[in-house]
């Protein structure tokens, strides 16, 4: 099993969830979050008073999928949310030892359907 972790736009939120229910992608926890990288924030002018924002508003999709899943989710947020421009986010990839329901304490693959 696999966990992506794809930090995105907020507006590309609904595209990227329809296409992943579309593909079979039976759930995701989703988390606001703030964050920099190579963008380095920006500025912004209130009431005549320019104020410096460092911490700029994403989204966190957080899936766990079977292996043979990873590169159709992968291709799914890359072709959801990439605008060709700084601050489209990232994706990351981690091995996912063991996963278990509370309810029944299934466990693998069948804990994550």
């Amino acid at each position: 099993m696999k966990k992506i972790e794809a930090f995105i736009k907020p507006f590309q939120l609904n595209a990227l969830k329809d296409a992943l229910l579309q593909e079979g992608v039976s759930g995701m926890t989703i988390l606001e979050v703030r964050g920099f990288g190579t963008q380095q924030g920006h500025h912004e002018v209130i009431n005549g008073t320019e104020y410096r924002v460092d911490f700029l508003p994403k989204v966190m999709v957080m899936l766990i999928v079977e292996d043979d899943l990873e590169d159709t989710v992968v291709n799914i947020i890359l072709e959801k949310c990439s605008t060709g421009n700084i601050g489209d986010g990232k994706i990351i990839i981690t091995s996912v030892e063991k996963a278990i329901r509370i309810r029944t304490r299934e466990e693998g693959t069948k804990a994550i359907k």
